[in-house]
């Protein structure tokens, strides 16, 4: 497919809503679920840290 402008580019023969809207949706999902599993990671980390704690202390 030719275009014969940048516009001509993102209207993608009409179908430009569709596919850039498709595009942000994906990107908005990846990126949330790096916020998730950062957000995961630190629970864990947090949770674990404490528990490690109090084992070298002796409680239970």
């Amino acid at each position: 497919m030719k275009w014969e402008s940048l516009s001509d580019f993102f209207a993608m023969g009409g179908y430009g809503l569709y596919v850039w809207g498709s595009y942000l949706v994906a990107m908005a999902c990846i990126i949330g679920e790096v916020v998730l599993i950062r957000s995961r990671k630190r629970t864990l980390y947090k949770h674990f840290g404490q528990k490690k704690r109090s084992i070298l202390r002796g409680e239970k």
